[in-house]
């Protein structure tokens, strides 16, 4: 009988693809529950985090240590575990879906690199962590709905409409509408932090930007829900419920939180133009 030894680097490519594979495992599950709880917003935000995240760990991948203890693997695995037993038992869709992605990176960075190696994996961790945090913060904390009531009837107003709020209740002549927590726009302005994060995770940046971006992101995602809770305001005023219900639920909110990242995304190009070194002129030769 021949006996197989492994080299420490044979092990340590096996790890990567156990990992690897886990890793796909756990991000399809998440993209297909998704699908089907007919989340157009989050499985948007979904996609564009894990692919983003996905890269950056993919580049680093060669600098990680992966050395994990028993008890920090053990920990990390019945977090998968979990995560796969709520997946596979889930009837209503929920804040697990939020909750899913970090907790699913976190249990996977446990069993790759131990306690002592979570802080390798910070940066995605925390991006991660933005997708979830309207589900883990206190509504009260975060409820910034009688803001985008305010703002939404200064739209309306500033555009010519005779409008009127009360709290988080906004008046037409012929319709209202209430601000609800959902509808206050914390989610996308979340999403938007977080893709601000991504965005500082991959390009180099100075003091100056790494406090402009988020800023810029947040307000952006701020000012693009509050025309959107303007635009059901005048569809409620006009009667047609089928448009309320397609800007409120269905695709329409999609199409407005892609107008957010797209105007992030023209902004982020306009900091990396700014930092890119600017050509010199050839010195002429004096004769």
């Amino acid at each position: 009988m021949k006996s197989i030894h492994l080299t420490p680097v044979s092990r340590l490519k096996n790890a990567q693809f156990w990992l690897l594979a886990i890793g796909a495992g756990l991000i399809a599950i998440h993209i297909t529950l998704t699908c089907k709880a007919n989340n157009p917003n989050l499985l948007s935000g979904s996609f564009i985090f894990w692919a983003a995240v996905s890269s950056l760990v993919w580049e680093k991948r060669d600098t990680f240590n992966l050395e994990s203890g028993i008890l920090s693997s053990f920990l990390g695995l019945s977090i998968i575990a979990i995560v796969l037993l709520k997946s596979a038992s889930l009837k209503s869709f929920g804040g697990f879906l939020y909750l899913s992605p970090a907790i699913s990176a976190s249990g996977l960075a446990l069993l790759a690199s131990g306690f002592q190696g979570l802080k390798q994996y910070r940066g995605e961790l925390l991006a991660l962590f933005f997708l979830a945090a309207p589900k883990l913060l206190p509504p009260s904390l975060v409820d910034i709905s009688p803001i985008t009531a305010k703002f939404s009837a200064f739209i309306l107003w500033y555009t010519g409409f005779e409008v009127t709020r009360s709290g988080v209740n906004v008046y037409l002549p012929t319709g209202s509408i209430e601000v609800y927590f959902g509808c206050s726009g914390i989610e996308l302005i979340f999403q938007m932090l977080g893709l601000a994060l991504l965005f500082m995770l991959m390009f180099p940046l100075n003091y100056q930007q790494k406090i402009l971006v988020p800023i810029v992101a947040a307000t952006l995602g701020f000012i693009v829900n509050g025309v959107r809770v303007a635009l059901m305001a005048i569809l409620v005023a006009k009667g047609n419920e089928e448009a309320f219900k397609y800007w409120h639920e269905g695709d329409g909110s999609l199409i407005f939180s892609m107008i957010a990242v797209l105007l992030l995304g023209l902004f982020c190009w306009f900091v990396l133009r700014m930092n890119e070194p600017k050509n010199q002129k050839p010195k002429s030769s004096s004769r």
